[in-house]
């Protein structure tokens, strides 16, 4: 076929580079989207490719876990501590209490 034209295939030339170049330009994108939105990823044959995870990572993964629970417990405490200060200094009787004691420095 090719030997009774030989120009034939290098007139087809840039026709095959840009389907090429298309295809893998698809495909790269195919997986950056995938990739984006959290999709699993297949490998050639189709079969889910997934991060190993080992004993060490699931480890870590658990201290982290207990920390970050510690750590909300321990801001939702101060919160509340919080809370119970900017009652008392918001309270009227607070003010009232703070101009006694200022009246009782200036008696001394």
């Amino acid at each position: 076929m090719f030997s009774d034209n030989p120009g034939l295939l290098s007139d087809l030339a840039p026709f095959i580079a840009v389907i090429v170049t298309v295809g893998v330009i698809g495909w790269v994108v195919t997986t950056w989207m995938r990739i984006k939105h959290g999709y699993p990823l297949e490998n050639s044959w189709g079969h889910s490719v997934q991060p190993k995870i080992d004993r060490e990572s699931k480890d870590q993964i658990k201290l982290l876990n207990q920390e970050n629970t510690q750590l909300r417990d321990e801001l939702a405490g101060l919160k509340d501590r919080l809370g119970v200060i900017e009652r008392i200094v918001t309270d009227s009787g607070y003010g009232l209490d703070q101009e006694i004691a200022k009246l009782e420095d200036k008696a001394k």
